[in-house]
């Protein structure tokens, strides 16, 4: 079913007045969301992605529908996946907290702009090369199985481009608010905040390469394509604020990711064979296979997503990891914090899941114990509160 240009346009500027919306009323001033406001805003673009979809089953066809409902659903566990490196870059950087949204919302931004791009150059590729359909396939393949031996390659793309922007850029040591640069000894330098922007706009490039062969597998409408991705995104800002506490303990979920990304995988080569005209398969004729239909497709990968989930919520290593990160990340956030209200508020923070890690099985406790990184955090926490506290 093709979508008339004048629905296009409606639905590219409803995007982008969503994203103005964003920025004007709960970016620009930098803050820390409550979690009230997190789940308020995050159910808000939630239903406003569930709504698009009703209304495409309502006034599009039940095909549309479905597909849209696969891409997106898939869409935003990928999305998920992607806020652990961004964690991890932002943490990094020691971003003070209050100024992650500006830093998130540019990460949406540009991710929107990169996977636009990339639809349309997927879409023209498919279009013209049918053989596309392989190669996509063969991507997610590599792609699920990388997942499995924990070797996605964010981690090492992301040093690289912190590397040379380090390198080619000059940056100062310390942030100046929310600024991008700042003046120091007399001269206009770059502050960290821009390096973390670099960061994160180059991984967001490596995402979109897994990213759209996976919704390409699930639907070839371009319009279908460019919604379920960018709402997808809508919302990833405050999700990010809600689940922050979560996205640790959701220890299986690379190997959800990964059987999802590995079914996609075939569904398009199934879906290449069944289209094949290239010359050394078949003799360039069409092969007789079966194709997984889209409601298939979407009971798949909310099965699977659900089973993660549960899976990794309840197990003992998903509790252990999840605390060990939460004092990991209040404790460099002590360090790094110089207002004492604040400390005094991180230290009874950190003496609440200590007594977590207390509760946990005694090998978990023994891992910990052996976290050389994890102890050093902690004892440094100690000693200077314990100074502060002689001198105050």
């Amino acid at each position: 079913m093709s979508v008339p240009p004048v629905v296009w346009w409606l639905t590219v500027l409803a995007i982008v007045g969503l994203l103005v919306f964003d920025f004007v009323f709960h970016v620009r001033k930098a803050h820390v969301p409550t979690l009230r406001e997190a789940t308020v805003w995050s159910a808000l673009y939630v239903g406003i992605a569930v709504l698009f979809g009703v209304g495409l089953l309502l006034f599009g066809d039940p095909t549309m529908g479905a597909e849209y409902f696969a891409g997106y659903v898939t869409e935003k566990a990928l999305s998920v996946d992607n806020l652990f490196v961004f964690l991890i870059i932002m943490g990094s950087f020691s971003v003070p907290r209050a100024d992650q949204q500006k830093v998130l919302l540019f990460g949406i931004v540009f991710s929107l702009i990169a996977r636009t791009a990339f639809i349309f150059v997927g879409a023209a590729l498919i279009n013209t090369f049918a053989w596309v359909f392989y190669l996509f396939g063969l991507i997610l393949l590599i792609t699920a199985g990388n997942l499995l031996k924990g070797e996605g390659g964010q981690d090492e793309a992301d040093n690289f481009v912190i590397r040379l922007a380090r390198r080619f850029l000059r940056t100062s040591e310390h942030y100046d608010g929310d600024k991008l640069f700042t003046v120091e000894n007399g001269k206009r330098v770059m502050t960290p905040m821009l390096l973390v922007m670099v960061a994160i706009g180059g991984t967001d490039i490596l995402f979109a390469l897994d990213s759209i062969p996976a919704i390409f597998g699930l639907t070839q409408n371009t319009y279908i394509v460019f919604t379920a991705t960018a709402f997808s995104l809508l919302g990833l800002r405050q999700l990010y604020f809600l689940i922050n506490g979560l996205l640790d303990r959701l220890v299986y979920l690379s190997y959800g990711l990964a059987a999802i990304l590995a079914f996609i995988g075939v569904k398009l080569i199934l879906h290449a064979l069944h289209e094949n005209n290239v010359p050394f398969i078949n003799d360039g004729e069409h092969v007789n296979v079966v194709e997984i239909s889209t409601a298939v497709s979407l009971s798949v990968i909310i099965g699977v997503l659900v089973l993660t989930v549960i899976a990794s919520l309840a197990s003992p290593k998903g509790k252990a990891v999840n605390a060990s990160a939460t004092v990991r990340r209040r404790a460099k956030e002590y360090l790094a914090c110089e207002d004492p209200t604040e400390r005094a508020r991180l230290i009874e923070v950190l003496r609440g899941e200590e007594k977590r890690l207390q509760e946990l099985p005694p090998r978990a406790r023994k891992a910990l114990k052996e976290d050389a990184e994890l102890v050093d955090l902690v004892n440094r926490v100690r000693a200077e509160h314990e100074a502060s506290a002689r001198t105050s």
